[in-house]
């Protein structure tokens, strides 16, 4: 006879919240037409990981509110023989989606919860008679050899077109490429070229805010998010940020969502590949000082991949981690 205990109450995870931590799927060139490789966590290797500082490259978004996963998978039984009898059943499809809300407004969580470009407004110039999707059209100012992901070297005349406090982004010139654009971060598909050397860093995630101001030298808040300029790579200011209702490019990202348990265990879901199931959205929520409180919505669908394990088609790993004490 087995003397495995049964669950009690005491081994049911008990949590306080959910925090959400997301990664740039990485564009992947060997192929024709060149694809996008989700980016895949190893559970038994890094479950355990310090909630704070997450292994690379997933990027940590906090708290998030109201996560609701939904499986919309479906099953079909195989009948034979008079009258019918259900011989087995069969996977007729694959399919879920999960919502949430995002409790802080940033570059990252506007561009999760908008599902396709997402757009850095451009200081500088606008364009003649306006442009919806910002102006900025002038030149860039170039960053010089000898800059780090914390402090940018420029010309005297470009630094004095610059304050403490402005949010810059630093990206390379668009050139005139199609297909994928955008790295590390794939920012857009293009079908068709056009003239907009900005339009790279329209939609950069390379962003940072300006510390102080020494001579020709810019200090950032924080280093660059993709370290270390790359020769070529120019300035511009951002006054914010924008998102459209609309476009046919979607984009993906991998996800992981953490439950912490108050007994030291942790629930963990995987979702190697997420689109947005909608464009941006929003929800209020009443504070009692007579205001409201508006988050960002979203919901994805999650897209499959092949477990390398065995072949299966899988959308969502979750996985179980038990405290220490059980």
């Amino acid at each position: 006879m087995s003397t495995t205990p049964l669950p009690t109450a005491s081994n049911t995870p008990a949590v306080r919240n959910v925090r959400a931590y997301f990664a740039a799927p990485q564009l992947n060139n060997s192929t024709t037409p060149p694809t996008l490789t989700p980016i895949l966590f190893d559970a038994a290797l890094n479950g355990s990981f310090p909630l704070d500082t997450p292994p690379a490259p997933w990027l940590s978004l906090g708290y998030i509110s109201g996560f609701s996963r939904r499986s919309l998978s479906k099953q079909m039984a195989l009948q034979t023989g008079q009258p019918a009898t259900t011989l087995i059943q069969l996977r007729e499809s694959f399919d879920c989606e999960l919502s949430l809300r995002f409790l802080s407004w940033t570059k990252l969580t506007l561009a999760l919860a908008c599902g396709t470009q997402h757009i850095n407004l451009l200081g500088g110039a606008p364009a003649a008679g306006g442009q919806p999707s910002g102006g900025g059209e002038t030149a860039a100012a170039p960053i010089l050899a000898g800059s780090t992901a914390s402090m940018l070297q420029m010309n005297a005349g470009d630094v004095a077109n610059l304050a403490a406090g402005q949010h810059i982004v630093v990206d390379l010139d668009y050139a005139g490429q199609t297909g994928y654009v955008g790295s590390p971060i794939v920012g857009s598909y293009i079908r068709n070229s056009f003239t907009d050397a900005n339009y790279l860093r329209r939609l950069s995630f390379n962003l940072a805010r300006i510390s102080g101001i020494q001579g020709n030298n810019v200090y950032l808040s924080a280093p660059l998010p993709y370290g270390v300029p790359a020769t070529g790579m120019n300035l511009k200011t951002v006054s914010g940020y924008l998102d459209r209702e609309g476009g046919v490019f979607l984009r993906e990202w991998s996800a992981l969502f953490v439950m912490e348990g108050e007994q030291g265990d942790r629930i963990l879901y995987h979702y190697p590949r997420l689109q947005s199931t909608h464009t941006a959205a929003e929800s209020s929520e009443p504070l009692d000082t007579g205001i409201e409180a508006v988050s960002l919505a979203a919901s994805f669908r999650a897209l499959p991949i092949t477990d390398p394990l065995d072949g299966e088609t899988v959308l969502c790993y979750r996985s179980y981690l038990p405290a220490a004490s059980y």
